[in-house]
């Protein structure tokens, strides 16, 4: 009875510490994209971004609106998903899906800015998010934020 407990950890422990490491890194990843996005936003912060469809902030002599967009595509990593399954399983709240969708359009609008940013707009109006699966098995979304860009007399 002991040998076969000893060989059943020696069969198992090699996955048990891929899955250990696997999410360890994963997490690590997952919160060093966080950090880099609250920073990001800090930065572009004097971008005003509206998602009505019909505001328009007092323009700029010759200011013309441009469509700007930001698009990513996030992978989760396959040991929360596995996590998630078992979870789903239970009817609980699947945190994992939640996080990767808040990173995939936190950094969809931060790159809708940078580039509003580049072209020297001030204002972004008519903002919409499109978030889609890639893959059937949810782990990877597209994010697309766009609206219109525009220079405004009133700088905040």
């Amino acid at each position: 009875m002991n040998q076969s407990l000893t060989q059943m950890l020696i069969n198992y422990a090699p996955l048990l510490l891929l899955f250990i490491v696997g999410w360890f890194f994963g997490t690590r990843h997952e919160r060093q994209h966080l950090a880099q996005l609250s920073i990001a936003e800090k930065d572009l912060a004097h971008i005003v971004v509206s998602s009505e469809r019909f505001y328009r902030p007092s323009l700029a002599a010759d200011s013309q609106g441009e469509l700007v967009l930001g698009s990513v595509v996030i992978a989760q990593d396959y040991f929360k998903m596995i996590i998630a399954r078992v979870l789903n399983i239970f009817g609980k709240n699947l945190t994992t899906y939640e996080t990767l969708l808040d990173r995939a359009r936190r950094e969809a609008i931060v790159r809708m800015r940078t580039e509003a940013q580049s072209k020297g707009c001030t204002h972004i109006y008519g903002l919409r998010l499109e978030v889609t699966n890639v893959n059937q098995l949810g782990s990877m979304v597209e994010a697309i934020a766009y609206g219109t860009a525009v220079v405004s007399d009133d700088r905040r």
